[in-house]
């Protein structure tokens, strides 16, 4: 069966950490306070970095859409990605996915990011399947609560397990692409772990256990950014 190509959002896919631009671009816009926009970055920042639980993390950060319409977020996250997101695009993304695209892999994100967010990545890179963090939605509104397991750590290998084996595949003979700490499990879960820009600690790592490290700042493709 032909192998899956997952790739992570923040960091990897993106130059950048959309959450902060996320409630950056809110509290501009009015629609949170200046202290929600802080807590939500601390907490955000924090779960990033393993250093909180992550579903306490993601709670906080959905207290600023609790009540609100699923629509209006989908809407929101729509507007935001076009005009906010897409400068941010980490130059040496497109190069690595079309060459596994042309290689015939499955493509698929797999982010603890919105579903919202994801499935802008994925229409904008023409990626064939989509796992990410879920939110409760109760009546065609957000509760506030997460649906777990959250797509982070443990949970990325949750799910990529499920995707393999709805489609038969192998994940020894799978990539994974990610540059945080958090993404280790996901990392030695697959055949091909993939490090890109990653934060100081993955790439300690990375260094111990031989993974390939790239370099995504430039257009190249990914072969000519191997690092080892």
């Amino acid at each position: 069966m032909k192998p899956i190509a997952f790739f992570d959002i923040d960091g990897t896919l993106l130059r950048v950490n959309s959450g902060r631009l996320w409630m950056r671009r809110e509290r501009r816009l009015g629609r949170i306070s200046r202290w929600q926009m802080l807590e939500a970055v601390f907490y955000l920042a924090s779960y990033r970095f393993g250093f909180i639980n992550i579903e306490r993390a993601m709670q906080k950060a959905l207290q600023t859409v609790k009540g609100l319409p699923e629509e209006t977020v989908r809407r929101w996250t729509e507007e935001w990605f076009a005009e906010e997101v897409v400068p941010h695009v980490a130059p040496g993304a497109r190069a690595a996915v079309e060459e596994h695209r042309q290689e015939g892999h499955v493509l698929a994100i797999l982010s603890s990011s919105s579903p919202y967010e994801a499935a802008a990545v994925a229409r904008l890179f023409g990626m064939d399947e989509i796992l990410s963090s879920r939110y409760e939605i109760r009546d065609g509104r957000f509760t506030g609560e997460v649906v777990p397991p959250v797509c982070y750590g443990t949970g990325k290998v949750h799910y990529a397990e499920l995707l393999a084996a709805r489609l038969g595949a192998d994940l020894s003979a799978c990539y994974y692409y990610g540059d945080s700490i958090t993404d280790l499990p996901i990392l030695l879960s697959v055949g091909n772990p993939r490090v890109v820009n990653p934060d100081p600690r993955l790439r300690r790592e990375a260094r111990r256990r031989g993974f390939p490290v790239l370099d995504w700042s430039g257009p190249a493709s990914r072969e000519a950014n191997l690092r080892r």
